[in-house]
């Protein structure tokens, strides 16, 4: 993660400019919508919810058009957090280009970012959803793991040292 680039959206949303972040893992009906809707949960909860435009997408086409895995719906649901109307969608250039950032769950959704951006994986734009807590470690896909709580947890810790950073 680059320290200057975040220094810089810090920056934006002190001048009262919106932030737009994009939540990306490999179907867009786990991980992604998950942080999508936390983080809109968390910066409503802030006061802040004026500051961000936040939606998430899929690397892949797999899952197009298919509402929200029932694992996440349900442990969003334990806190009161709605998803409904989310649809799968993939990620095209226009959501690179239209985002300040972009989050990716794993190392392999940082590439196929990258790849569907044409743009070098080293790009400020693209991070990891874990390097917000200073961890180089994946969010682990509960389409495989079926732990949609250890899931949840990490990406409640990267939208919170998110929002630290950005000074909230």
């Amino acid at each position: 993660m680059d320290r200057n680039y975040i220094e810089e959206l810090k920056n934006k949303i002190e001048r009262g400019e919106k932030l737009h972040i994009l939540f990306v893992c490999h179907g867009n009906i786990c991980r992604s919508p998950m942080g999508k809707y936390l983080m809109q949960d968390m910066v409503q909860k802030l006061n802040a919810e004026n500051l961000f435009e936040i939606d998430s997408a899929a690397t892949s086409r797999e899952e197009i058009g298919n509402g929200v895995h029932y694992g996440t719906r349900n442990k969003l649901a334990r806190y009161n957090i709605s998803c409904s109307g989310h649809r799968a969608r993939q990620m095209t250039i226009q959501d690179y280009l239209n985002n300040d950032l972009l989050i990716g769950m794993d190392s392999a959704n940082i590439r196929n970012m990258a790849r569907i951006a044409g743009i070098p994986a080293t790009s400020p734009r693209l991070c990891k959803m874990l390097e917000f807590c200073e961890s180089n470690r994946d969010v682990a896909d509960p389409w495989y793991t079926d732990n949609f709580d250890e899931t949840y947890d990490d990406i409640y810790a990267g939208c919170s040292g998110l929002l630290k950073m950005l000074g909230f």
